[in-house]
């Protein structure tokens, strides 16, 4: 599992035309890797002596440079695809054919004192050129403005940023590993999925049942080294006045039994089946449990949602903070752009305005009755700037929508229980219609920032999702 904050890694490609002078090749490696680097990221480059003046021009030196991606192709998240000069299409093309990385291409801007030939650059034009034959080609890449942008530049400086969240997204999804703990939640059939459509998109589902997790509870001892420092850190975690010594002593080992399945089944994410059989087998609601694994870089999602674990994951690589799952669950008042969303507890206290307070399930009680339902982590959600997404399977596509909005600190009633906070999404009447219609469910993950369009871009063009976005 990878922390919030992993930059990703780049691999560096430098553009050539023959006509142009071959120092601006080794100024360009220079300025590129010094700027790369200042950001945070590792970067990996061709050697200089591979290739006439270190960049790529040719066909034969175009295959080289394939050859190299493919040597290292664990050692890079993306391409930055870089024009010093107008490069050529030849040898991008074969550099890129099998290319199955995000590639970036950026082009130096020219200096209007320094258009003679010997010394101007024309990667405006060859930019063009470059996206054309990869349109041709099929080789997807990405692109932002301005057209032309100089290494060290703030504007540099924010493409590699959105480019660096597009490929944390696709590297954390590519590959991820879900972990179904539970059946589907009976009553609810809005969480189903389709383990097949996910693993052809390269996601795959494991599932366990719920008895392997409460066999793990029973079988460890509440003095184990995990689970006094489980119970030390949930001790600190949440303000627990309200709850028994004893429920939290369980929820400690409902969290290593938990954190240990994670580790020893190698899951990225979890889905759990959070209701009724944990508090009827144990005692307990599992809520702060994954509310705290949610604020350590574990998407856990409640109810089973594993298409929501999923779109979690995602969130988290692209903001580089926690994710929660929350219901669609209430107007507010008569602001048709404002609702309250809810859960139970899963929201990372990171995300909460203070540490929230362990209490019992104010709705599972009602059902199960008092005394088996302590767990629920109450609180508010802090004001925040936020980008909110789901996610769906159908006839073996995956489906999701994504859209900005922000966490307000507008009052909640004072008898709301769980943890909440009031949302402000422009044009929220139209999304909820849109979204209505195509069948997405009640559910909807939330991380802080505004990372939908490199998320956005990352899903549609790298992964093969289909998405709608607000």
């Amino acid at each position: 599992m990878a922390p919030f904050a992993e930059k990703s890694r780049f691999a560096l490609y430098l553009g050539n035309r023959g006509m142009f002078p071959a120092e601006l090749q080794q100024e360009a490696r220079r300025e590129l890797t010094d700027s790369l680097r200042r950001l945070g990221h590792e970067v990996v480059a061709m050697p200089y002596e591979a290739t006439r003046a270190g960049a790529v021009e040719t066909f034969e030196e175009g295959r080289k440079y394939a050859a190299f991606l493919e040597e290292n192709r664990h050692a890079y998240d993306g391409v930055i695809l870089a024009l010093p000069n107008f490069g050529d299409e030849n040898g991008a093309m074969a550099a890129f054919r099998d290319c199955d990385k995000p590639i970036f291409i950026q082009a130096y801007p020219d200096e209007l004192d320094r258009m003679a030939p010997a010394t101007r650059r024309d990667s405006f034009c060859g930019k063009m050129s470059i996206m054309d034959v990869f349109v041709q080609s099929d080789i997807d890449f990405t692109i932002q403005k301005p057209h032309t942008v100089a290494p060290g530049s703030p504007a540099f400086d924010a493409n590699i940023d959105y480019f660096d969240r597009l490929c944390r997204v696709v590297r954390a999804v590519r590959n991820l590993r879900v972990g179904a703990i539970g059946a589907r939640t009976t009553a609810f059939k809005t969480v189903c999925w389709d383990e097949v459509a996910l693993q052809r998109h390269g996601i795959t589902s494991e599932t366990y049942d719920l008895s392997e997790l409460f066999s793990r509870v029973r079988k460890l001892d509440d003095y184990a080294p995990a689970v006094t420092a489980k119970r030390n850190r949930l001790a600190a975690y949440a303000g627990w006045s309200k709850t028994p010594g004893a429920s939290l002593a369980v929820l400690a080992k409902l969290g290593v039994a938990v954190d240990d399945m994670v580790r020893d089944y190698h899951l990225d994410a979890i889905a759990l089946r959070c209701w009724m059989e944990i508090e009827a087998e144990l005692g307990v609601s599992p809520c702060v449990v994954l509310s705290e694994m949610n604020d350590r870089g574990i998407a856990a999602a409640c109810e089973l949602d594993v298409a929501n674990a999923v779109m979690m994951h995602a969130l988290q690589a692209a903001s580089g903070g926690p994710s929660a799952c929350l219901d669609w669950n209430n107007n507010y008042g008569d602001e048709e752009d404002k609702c309250i969303l809810f859960h139970c507890g899963p929201v990372p206290q990171s995300m909460m305005t203070a540490k929230g307070e362990i209490e019992e399930h104010a709705i599972l009680m009602n059902s199960i009755g008092s005394g088996c339902t302590y767990g629920c982590n109450v609180g508010h959600i802090r004001p925040m700037p936020m980008t909110y997404g789901s996610l769906l399977t159908r006839d073996g596509a995956v489906l999701a929508f994504l859209g900005e909005g922000e966490f307000t600190n507008d009052p909640i009633p004072d008898d709301f229980f769980g943890c909440a906070g009031v949302a402000d999404i422009p044009g929220m009447q139209e999304m909820l219609l849109r979204i209505g219609y195509a069948g997405f469910r009640h559910h909807v993950s939330v991380a802080e920032g505004t990372v939908m369009e490199p998320v956005a871009e990352a899903m549609t063009k790298y992964l093969g999702f289909q998405v709608m976005l607000f």
